[in-house]
């Protein structure tokens, strides 16, 4: 039997913009991150490499915040990318309190080699939508991202 919310017409649509946002998004986070398995990576693990690869060594806590993770959870993503020898934690001279997280030389060789066959992987994916159509989607969810309070 088909239930459906009786709320308003902003409400309704609101809630069927979300539901497919949120429905898009696993949809095309599953295809792209499916060849993650290859090189044994999770997603989590894949997004701290990613994120100090491009971006130079962080802190623990910079790297939750990009990758949108709890501080808890980073530990043990970081402990297991240790383990496997892909990057390393370096106290913070500063304050001893902090860690920054490195790619170690088997960490920048795997993502030198992985890296461009993920960004393939995504362009594919994005090529559902022409260049003006991908321009625009990337407005409309920096936007969306940024929430209310704050102007694109």
């Amino acid at each position: 039997m088909k239930r459906r919310y009786r709320g308003t017409k902003d409400e309704v649509r609101a809630l069927g913009s979300y539901v497919k946002l949120m429905r898009a998004a696993e949809s095309v986070t599953a295809r792209i991150h499916r060849h993650l398995a290859e090189v044994n990576l999770t997603i989590s693990q894949f997004g701290v490499l990613e994120a100090i690869y491009h971006l130079g060594p962080l802190s623990q806590v910079e790297l939750g915040k990009k990758i949108l993770k709890t501080s808890g959870n980073m530990t043990m993503v970081i402990d297991n990318l240790e383990q496997r020898g892909l990057a390393r934690r370096e106290r913070n001279a500063e304050d001893r309190r902090y860690f920054t997280v490195h790619l170690t030389e088997a960490g920048e060789k795997l993502l030198h080699e992985f890296f461009p066959r993920h960004a393939a992987r995504i362009t594919d994916e994005m090529g559902v939508l022409t260049p003006s159509e991908q321009e625009e989607f990337a407005r409309l969810c920096r936007k969306l991202g940024l929430g209310k309070e704050k102007k694109l």
